[in-house]
């Protein structure tokens, strides 16, 4: 049996012949195998890593098209009367967030339901697909303060920034 190559992604799964679930850590790739809903092989090779949202597709070498699912994982639901205040808590360490009319959506962290919880929130176990905001900027996945570029201490941006917003050590990054 022949392995057919994934290369090249679609905004649209719009005349899928099958598709793959994936979990939102799955979505961020560059090569892989996966394996469809019908048991086909298929490698994905694509040019750069590469954030796949719920909805996009891969279009195989052969021409067909294999939509993107998201797939139900672990994740932690979030509500209370200050949402506003845990979106930005939550935001400022940088971690993905579903937004919702009614409550946030994040992946499973024991302490970060230790701080939500302190904060008042409420936060309880959820089982659903996890489909987070993406970054500001234009980038899609929220990549951590480096915005998906290697580490340094001084680093350029192609729009304006400030750093003087409170950091320290505790999230994986300082700023002097």
């Amino acid at each position: 049996m022949s392995v057919l190559r994934g290369l090249e992604i679609l905004t649209s799964h719009e005349g899928a012949s099958d598709h793959v679930r994936l979990t939102y850590d799955q979505r961020l790739l560059r090569r892989k195998t996966l394996t469809t809903n019908k048991g086909e092989a298929i490698h994905v090779d694509l040019a750069r890593t590469t954030s796949l949202d719920a909805g996009n597709a891969i279009k195989l070498e052969d021409g067909r098209v294999i939509a993107i699912i998201a797939a139900s994982e672990d994740l932690y639901a979030v509500s209370g009367p200050q949402i506003t205040r845990y979106a930005w808590h939550i935001g400022n360490r940088h971690t993905p967030c579903q937004i919702e009319a009614d409550r946030l959506v994040i992946q499973r962290d024991p302490v970060l339901r230790s701080m939500l919880e302190g904060l008042g929130a409420s936060v309880w176990e959820i089982e659903a697909p996890f489909t987070p905001e993406g970054g500001a900027y234009g980038h899609g996945r929220t990549m951590g303060h480096d915005h998906g570029q290697p580490a340094r201490k001084e680093h350029d941006h192609d729009h304006a920034h400030d750093h003087s917003h409170g950091h320290d050590t505790a999230h994986g990054h300082a700023h002097d």
